[in-house]
């Protein structure tokens, strides 16, 4: 009965916040987000009790009723991990407190994201012919992909200056943020707020660590790739906004429904089952609200909950990172639907630290298949091109966020103070570091690059996307090369 009231609670959640998000500037959808918001805080707060009480319990009793009631015994994972985080449980007050503060704590990650969503208004883009291109959150991308480098330019500065302009309401709203996760992990007795995060998830703080080392060891392969870059573009200087400039001469345009069929092609070896629930889910379930309009919120995600569809948020812009950004949300959203489909109630939700290898799982293999197959030179660089810039994503720039989000947080816990001006010396220093002496780095607007990124409000997520995409491929692999058993293990796991 808890479970499913807590299911309720996700499903009236989840319908606010994506009428939020498709468009920020609905005052209407938002006080509705405002207000599942405030009910969600309510019910987490009221279910606070369960864990301080089946710890009072006690292991051992609780073992004695699983073997004499098997319907309990679909708990025993559940009671595992709960144990094992017994000493970081509080007491049933203390929970239902921390329960309570979840709303308010997240008033940070809301602030910044209608400001840069609904409120911020961008001067247009220049061409080299002197054409204006509107720049809003739906289309920066599609601009920088774009390969006049006068559009690439004036886009991107245009974009970062609104945000250096709001640098101090931004910095407020992120350093908030984390001192609430440093609240967190200090009310729960952890010794940071690193080893609080990945405590949750069982996840070794060496992971995370060894993850920075092995970037950091690396970085002059990403020099020797900025340089080439720079080369093939035939321009004297290269800077961040070059990052996503296009190599192939002829741009390949794609509509949704033939992304629809280039990623239902590629993941063929899953099944027809598997294929016919995506197909199906883009094409007649209405899974994806793909069309772009002014103040839909910036990037893309998939966001559900057991018993709706897995929706997907995106701006399909007929590119083929469009259709990329399309495979890595509908893995994603078929990782829901069959987790929701085979697992009970107690597990349907799953951890930050496996949903990013389900999603480039997705990339992957439809990356895989059509460089396999559609032998076209140029759309066979468009492919590379699109691969590059999504490696430059997840094991360039998030390992640089990570390492961001380590030191702002280290100096939240030592009581050191977080101010604009530092937290944008902080970014561009080390985007100056990870890009090398070959690459212009713009401090300002560089330095600003973190108020881009949502997902710093979610505490120690951005290395997930390097440890996700590695895992990625390891799996794909083994799919791509046809081993036997591949296919089972993966929707096994």
């Amino acid at each position: 009965m808890l479970e499913g009231f807590l299911v309720r609670a996700q499903r009236v959640y989840m319908y606010a916040s994506f009428a939020a998000a498709v468009d920020t500037t609905d005052q209407a959808a938002a006080g509705m987000q405002s207000q599942a918001g405030s009910m969600f805080g309510q019910v987490a707060s009221a279910a606070a009790f369960i864990r301080p009480e089946l710890l009072s319990i006690g292991r051992v009793q609780l073992d004695e009723w699983m073997k004499q009631d098997s319907k309990l015994a679909v708990y025993a994972h559940f009671f595992d991990d709960l144990f094992r985080k017994e000493k970081h449980v509080r007491s049933s007050e203390v929970e239902e407190l921390l329960g309570m503060l979840a709303d308010p704590f997240q008033g940070p990650a809301s602030t910044s994201s209608l400001i840069a969503n609904a409120d911020f208004q961008f001067a247009p883009a220049v061409t080299s012919k002197d054409k204006k291109l509107v720049v809003t959150q739906s289309s920066i991308h599609e601009i920088l992909n774009q390969p006049d480098h006068k559009a690439r330019q004036t886009a991107w500065n245009n974009y970062m200056d609104r945000h250096v302009e709001f640098k101090n309401t931004l910095a407020s709203n992120l350093t908030t943020s984390i001192k609430a996760n440093v609240f967190y992990a200090r009310a729960r007795n952890h010794e940071s707020s690193l080893a609080a995060s990945l405590f949750e998830q069982n996840i070794p703080v060496e992971v995370f660590h060894n993850l920075i080392n092995t970037f950091k060891k690396h970085l002059p392969v990403w020099h020797r790739y900025f340089e080439i870059k720079r080369k093939a573009l035939g321009q004297r200087d290269i800077a961040y906004y070059d990052m996503w400039a296009p190599l192939a001469k002829k741009r390949v345009k794609i509509s949704f429904e033939q992304a629809v069929d280039m990623i239902c092609e590629g993941l063929a070896p899953m099944g027809k089952d598997y294929v016919a629930a995506l197909r199906k889910g883009c094409l007649e379930e209405r899974w994806v609200d793909w069309a772009p309009n002014k103040g839909k919120q910036n990037g893309a995600f998939s966001y559900g909950a057991p018993g709706t569809y897995p929706f997907i948020m995106m701006s399909f812009t007929d590119e083929y990172a469009s259709v990329s950004t399309l495979a890595h949300e509908l893995g994603h959203s078929m990782h829901s639907y069959l987790t929701w489909k085979n697992q009970p109630l107690v597990y349907a939700d799953y951890s930050l630290f496996v949903a990013e290898v389900a999603s480039n799982f997705h990339q992957a293999m439809v990356r895989g298949y059509l460089l396999d197959t559609v032998k076209d030179a140029n759309f066979q660089i468009t492919l590379i091109e699109e691969a590059m810039s999504n490696f430059f994503r997840y094991f360039f720039q998030m390992p640089t966020l990570a390492r961001f989000e380590l030191e702002t947080h280290q100096r939240v816990e030592n009581g050191d103070a977080l101010t604009a001006d530092s937290m944008m010396d902080l970014m561009a220093d080390l985007f100056t570091e990870g890009f090398g002496p070959k690459v212009k780095v713009d401090r300002p607007r560089v330095g600003m690059v973190w108020s881009t990124f949502g997902h710093l409000f979610s505490d120690y997520y951005v290395y997930q996307y390097a440890t996700g995409i590695s895992g990625a491929y390891a799996l794909s692999g083994r799919i791509l090369r046809g081993e036997r058993g591949a296919v089972d293990d993966y929707l096994a796991s």
